[in-house]
């Protein structure tokens, strides 16, 4: 028999066994992906933000399909209306949750926390945070070197120049959470947007002594507790000389805020 014929049966052989062996592998590891998460994916807003809770939309797709909580599932960029959508999909029912926004818990502007050093390093929050405390005599407060600003995909936070602290924009902020990651001083949160009476919370993190507080930043808590005293709701623990307004337990009374000694209560009124 020819010597090529004989190579070329003997590598077809080779190849047709090795064939069947990957045709028997596929059929013994195949995975049958629901068609839903297509569906909820396409209904998504794409933003792949991590707000979720997951490393994308795919990811978050996925859960919506298996989770048996879906309540508890939200996208925070596509909102109540998107939800509406994925739960349409799944044959299921959605809850509205209340809207949410990121608050920076941080009133020391120029005026109340004067700089007392200056800063000659790389122009970030991350760096500067890892370096020294901070040009001023808060080591709580905002180095407002624009990491939150550099993170936010959406615009929805701006550098105010007169304050030199970040502001969010109510309208674009999807509540996705990039600030919180990206502040070194963890000085975002995530709160309920409120409804017509708006929302309170300290815009403070100092957690120094009331004395020393107050000469780092004017708009310091000082941790007096007449806010606490004051509250009927029980919303509001004063912890390492820090008080803390829990949104949940809030009724919105706003005597916390005429109390409040220096003013790091901040009060938001809807419009």
């Amino acid at each position: 028999m020819n010597l090529t014929l004989v190579a070329i049966l003997f590598l077809g052989a080779i190849g047709l066994f090795f064939a069947i062996i990957l045709y028997l592998a596929a059929r013994r590891f195949k995975v049958f992906e629901d068609a839903c998460i297509d569906d909820i994916e396409d209904a998504l807003p794409g933003a792949n933000c991590g707000g979720c809770g997951f490393t994308g939309c795919r990811n978050f797709a996925e859960e919506c399909v298996r989770s048996k909580q879906f309540e508890k599932l939200l996208c925070p960029v596509g909102g109540l209306e998107t939800m509406v959508k994925v739960a349409a999909i799944l044959g299921k029912e959605t809850i509205p949750a209340d809207p949410t926004i990121a608050v920076l818990r941080c009133n020391g502007t120029c005026l109340h926390r004067p700089k007392t050093s200056i800063f000659d390093g790389a122009i970030s929050c991350a760096v500067a945070s890892a370096t020294y405390s901070g040009d001023t005599d808060c080591s709580f407060g905002c180095l407002g070197l624009t990491d939150c600003v550099n993170a936010c995909k959406f615009d929805a936070l701006v550098m105010n120049p007169e304050t030199g602290l970040p502001e969010v924009v109510e309208d674009k902020c999807t509540s996705c959470g990039a600030c919180v990651k990206a502040c070194p001083k963890n000085l975002f949160e995530i709160h309920k947007k409120g409804h017509e009476s708006g929302r309170i919370y300290v815009a403070c993190m100092n957690k120094d002594k009331g004395a020393v507080a107050k000469k780092a930043c004017e708009a310091a808590c000082i941790g007096c507790g007449k806010c606490e005293k004051v509250c009927e709701s029980n919303a509001i623990t004063i912890t390492n000389n820090l008080a803390y307004i829990d949104a949940n337990a809030c009724n919105l009374c706003r005597k916390c805020v005429e109390v409040c000694p220096s003013g790091a209560i901040m009060e938001v009124v809807m419009k």
